[in-house]
């Protein structure tokens, strides 16, 4: 669908009941609603945005699901910290008003998980075992991904967003077989929970080095579907990239875990016929540097850099990077361009209590 900043909310309601919320989701089951955070900052497209949370949960309530039943939740990684994310994010206000805890998964209890279906490397790189938060396991989750690229995976949405909270902080080894791993991620899925559901931002969307440097998009748009490959295929094809030719999406598609071929994938709601956004995948230095180590010609360093106690030196690394020299310097050019749009002006109000508090 397409939506505007000032109809977004009632928009989000409306493309839940397009997309089947209805029965992909039971309203009196508990539902995790895993976040996206990809930065502990706020930066445009990069993670779950406010009016996206807002839109959503309003769309649940409307629907009979109760706020007690509701578990918002996002994790850590080497280089964020979720507490301080959902407050740069602007989740924090919005749960709030609608009496919702937020819960970093660091505090959760994380068991043993042995899938029943084999898998193509999880268990490969994780040869003592797959941990998994327990409070996932038999209750039906709803991912809030943003639409935008990635310089590991080509694309990144409903289905990667589930590599933030099935896997611990040590995650980062799978980068080298991203593909494999985001296919095992789908099999977790449909073996842990009761329901799936996903809902993608793509009001203003990420072009070129994601999923943090990236160039911010206005693209107006929201989509979501029950079928996580499905969601994660139109919004590749809307970025201008064959679905087919990712390997993540294709591997699924031919696992069963979904349907990855446009010509198989029934779209409701507005006409995106011939739409081609023209993105294009970019490496950021970080993650560049990454593949070399993983898959390039220092690949011999590997273990050394990147498996022992000297692995210290790349959230180091990471952080002056992004936080100390692009953010401050590409990135925060980009933010005032931003601010400058109907989105821009939009989040600057979810940061504003007195909006929160009486949103109109």
């Amino acid at each position: 669908m397409y939506t505007s900043p000032s109809t977004v909310l009632d928009d989000y309601a409306r493309l839940l009941d397009l997309a089947g919320l209805a029965t992909a989701l039971d309203p009196a089951c508990e539902t995790v609603i895993k976040l996206n955070l990809s930065w502990t900052k706020y930066f445009p497209a990069c993670s779950t945005e406010p009016w996206q949370l807002d839109g959503v949960l309003r769309g649940l309530l409307q629907s009979g699901f109760a706020p007690e039943r509701l578990i918002p939740v996002e994790n850590k990684t080497v280089v964020t910290n979720p507490l301080k994310g959902a407050a740069n994010n602007a989740w924090l206000p919005v749960l709030d008003r609608y009496g919702l805890p937020f819960t970093p998964l660091p505090e959760v209890k994380w068991v043993l998980f042995r899938p029943k279906r084999k898998l193509l490397m999880l268990d490969k790189i994780f040869p003592d075992g797959i941990y998994i938060p327990e409070l996932f396991i038999g209750r039906q989750v709803l991912h809030l991904p943003t639409l935008k690229t990635h310089g590991h995976s080509t694309t990144t949405g409903a289905i990667k967003n589930s590599f933030g909270g099935l896997l611990q902080e040590v995650r980062h080894y799978c980068h080298k077989h991203i593909h494999e791993v985001l296919a095992d991620l789908m099999v977790l899925q449909q073996e842990i929970h009761t329901g799936i559901f996903a809902v993608m931002d793509g009001t203003v969307a990420g072009d070129g080095a994601g999923p943090r440097t990236m160039v911010p998009r206005i693209k107006n748009i929201i989509l979501a579907g029950a079928d996580s490959v499905a969601l994660d295929a139109v919004a590749a094809r809307l970025m201008g990239f064959d679905p087919l030719e990712i390997p993540y999406l294709r591997l699924c598609q031919e696992l069963g875990l979904g349907v990855a071929d446009p010509g198989g994938i029934e779209l409701v709601g507005d006409d995106i016929e011939g739409v081609n956004f023209g993105f294009q995948a970019k490496r950021s230095f970080v993650i560049w540097g990454d593949q070399m180590l993983r898959r390039g010609p220092l690949q011999p360093l590997e273990h050394l850099l990147l498996r022992t106690k000297m692995v210290a030196w790349a959230p180091l690394a990471s952080n002056i990077y992004h936080d100390w020299i692009w953010y401050p310097t590409v990135g925060q050019r980009r933010i005032r361009e931003f601010m400058e749009t109907g989105w821009g002006e939009l989040f600057l109000k979810y940061r504003d209590k007195a909006f929160i508090d009486n949103p109109g």
